[in-house]
């Protein structure tokens, strides 16, 4: 299980909480930011300054959420996933969502050579950092993105990546037609809102080896912090503070660090 930190303060306290490695998360760090989440709003030296940052803030292995790789050419995949890996990551994804609402992903022999470049700049670094390709055909509305994202993701473990990852993905019989198709690589399901009702156990059952929740914590803090200052500002009242966190429980564990 990948926990998403989007700072210092929730990286080490994920780390705390006796987690066997961490993911950033680029929703998480740009809201953090006050800026939407894209490759256009979070510049490539914004993300890799945050990826380092996580990286140095624990002693768990990282996985990046490295979206596009800040490139649409597999030469500038290549690049900047040099880059990515010499922040100190163990692993980091690469995704296929083009930004362009009339072809929302990347044309297929396109996305699978941005798959391959992101392989070859890993291995000639030496460093044995997991690949993670991405398919984001549920995210961005496909008509029918089983079907895209099981063509897709074996045509990504075919080029290299050691995992594959379709956020969005939530029928059971779905994901086990990708870990059956991808096997024996290993696939990454993440969980947020809307398939909350899942569990760690059940997911495994499924055959799934890796477990992410991107955005999802950030969304929890975001939404107390929400309801919390939308009573102050509409009513008055100071209720919501009762479910917070003691200023003593979070000071403390600072101090020790």
């Amino acid at each position: 299980m990948l926990p998403n930190p989007w700072d210092v303060g929730t990286a080490a306290y994920l780390e705390h909480l006796g987690f066997d490695a961490l993911a950033t998360t680029s929703a998480g760090f740009a809201f953090s930011q006050g800026l939407p989440d894209s490759v256009s709003a979070v510049t490539r030296g914004a993300m890799l300054a945050h990826i380092s940052e996580i990286v140095e803030a624990s002693s768990l292995p990282v996985n990046a959420d490295f979206q596009t790789g800040y490139a649409d050419e597999p030469e500038g995949v290549a690049t900047n996933v040099a880059l990515c890996v010499a922040t100190g990551v163990a692993g980091l994804s690469i995704e296929d969502a083009s930004g362009d609402t009339a072809a929302p992903l990347y044309e297929f022999n396109l996305s699978v050579e941005r798959i391959r470049a992101a392989r070859a700049a890993i291995d000639a670094s030496g460093v044995p950092v997991v690949l993670t390709g991405r398919c984001e055909a549920w995210w961005v509305g496909q008509s029918d993105p089983a079907r895209v994202a099981l063509e897709r993701l074996v045509a990504y473990a075919d080029a290299g990546a050691d995992c594959l990852y379709a956020p969005g993905v939530r029928d059971p019989d779905d994901i086990k037609s990708i870990v059956r198709a991808v096997s024996p690589k290993p696939v990454n399901v993440l969980v947020s809102r809307a398939n909350s009702a899942m569990s760690l156990s059940q997911l495994a059952d499924l055959g799934v080896r890796r477990v992410s929740v991107g955005s999802a914590l950030a969304l929890v803090a975001w939404g107390a912090f929400i309801r919390a200052a939308k009573s102050m500002a509409t009513t008055g009242s100071f209720d919501a503070f009762a479910d917070a966190a003691t200023y003593g429980e979070i000071n403390d564990f600072f101090s020790k660090l």
